[in-house]
């Protein structure tokens, strides 16, 4: 079993404290505040880059995404299917503040996502004294892994997932009496849920790691419903999505794969407790 985190010192190996851990907590997460803080000033000296080219880039239909798309189209025999002639997107601000709020929403954001592997590392600093070697062992490269799932996730949710919700939210309409004007915080408030929510949807192999290690998971719960997660999927894909089996099939399958990363990954931690517990009451 870990050790409690409230055991020892990892440097000095003496007794600490609740307060002393608290302490220690509390260091970890200003150090942290710090570089989420330098990543927000470089964003905000740039802040018309961000904002024009990369917050607006999916309204834009020079988006590289649509191009590649329809570069695709083409190569592919499809003509024009997947390309974009024209974004319908109108953006108000109807608040007098709301643009400079949204300054430092987009500053602090974006240093959070550059400095997220620095802010994980201070995270796993102060729960790695808690860890046994063999744990530790097991856990080499975590940092690496959890800062390369969150980058994966966050560049398919801005390349892929965020303009085709753009597009199908500003096209869709219950009657061409109504048209589609939306405020510049709302979609800035989408775009961002987005990036982030798949940033964090693609740490389910980590995930599925740990619970299956703590036996709260296990690859035959995730495999009976796997067809239920596969319709879950394609039901996202075909909303989100041109009517088009090319680009449904574009966010479908990194996210399929994603689920059976995840199955293959507790069947091997189930297959390791097996064992152990096998060479636990052996020994008994």
């Amino acid at each position: 079993m870990a050790k409690s985190i409230f055991n020892r010192n990892s440097s000095t190996g003496a007794e600490m404290s609740f307060i002393d851990h608290l302490e220690a907590l509390r260091w970890h997460i200003f150090r942290s505040l710090l570089a989420i803080m330098a990543g927000a000033i470089v964003v905000f000296i740039y802040m018309d880059f961000f904002f024009g080219r990369v917050v607006m880039g999916p309204a834009n239909k020079d988006f590289i995404t649509y191009r590649i798309l329809c570069s695709v189209s083409h190569r592919v025999g499809l003509g024009d299917a997947m390309c974009l002639s024209d974004i319908n997107l109108k953006l108000i601000s109807t608040e007098m503040s709301s643009q400079f709020m949204m300054s430092f929403t987009i500053a602090f954001v974006g240093g959070f996502i550059v400095a997220f592997p620095f802010v994980f590392w201070e995270f796993w600093k102060f729960i790695k004294p808690a860890l046994t070697e063999k744990e530790l062992k097991k856990t080499r490269g975590v940092i690496f892994w959890v800062s390369f799932l969150f980058f994966t996730g966050i560049s398919f949710g801005y390349f892929l997932i965020a303009p085709y919700t753009v597009n199908f939210f500003a096209a869709y309409t219950l009657s061409p009496l109504i048209q589609n004007t939306f405020t510049v915080t709302d979609y800035l408030d989408n775009i961002v849920s987005l990036v982030l929510g798949t940033g964090v949807v693609f740490q389910l192999p980590l995930v599925v790691y740990f619970l299956a290690k703590v036996g709260v998971l296990t690859a035959s719960f995730l495999r009976t419903y796997r067809k239920f997660a596969i319709v879950v999927i394609l039901v996202i894909a075909a909303v989100i999505t041109p009517p088009d089996v090319v680009s449904q099939l574009i966010v479908t399958i990194p996210l399929w794969l994603l689920y059976e990363i995840s199955i293959s990954i507790a069947a091997r931690v189930n297959k390791e407790n097996g064992e152990n517990k096998l060479s636990e009451e052996e020994w008994s």
